[in-house]
């Protein structure tokens, strides 16, 4: 009998588990202040100096950067995932469109031959800002499944 009441107890989640979880969530909030921050900029720099293709994905990344914040905050199961593949997801297309010399539709370079209009330092430190909080959330996401499993 009284193992069954001491089963019944919820069981606290391990140490592990509980950093990984505080720092999903600490670098959920600098990944969503990082993607405000380069908007921001975007805003500054005008609707119209990115091609569609650029404005589109950008909104389609901010739509599931919100979701994947959302769900950190909620404490979903899907949560570390979410922040697993948008936050490397965006990396590497924040990386390629910002980063590289012009090589498609999906470019606005700061670099090379041409560079998008109105690029200046406050452009570099956005993009590499949110760079460097998409790689973090990612590697969050990671250590929130690693400590999981």
């Amino acid at each position: 009998m009284a193992e069954t009441v001491l089963d019944a107890r919820p069981r606290r989640p391990a140490p592990e588990r509980v950093a990984a979880d505080r720092f999903l969530r600490v670098t959920a909030a600098v990944f969503a202040v990082a993607v405000v921050v380069h908007g921001a900029d975007h805003l500054r720099r005008g609707t119209d100096v990115v091609t569609t293709v650029v404005r589109d994905a950008g909104a389609i990344q901010f739509v599931l950067g919100a979701v994947a914040v959302l769900l950190v905050f909620r404490g979903h199961r899907w949560a570390p995932a979410a922040a697993v593949f948008v936050g490397f997801a965006s990396a590497a297309g924040f990386g390629a469109a910002h980063l590289l010399p012009h090589w498609s539709v999906f470019s606005d370079p700061y670099v090379g031959r041409v560079v998008a209009p109105r690029v200046n330092g406050f452009s570099w430190f956005s993009a590499l800002f949110e760079i460097a909080a998409d790689v973090a959330f990612g590697i969050a996401g990671l250590r929130a499944l690693w400590a999981r499993a």
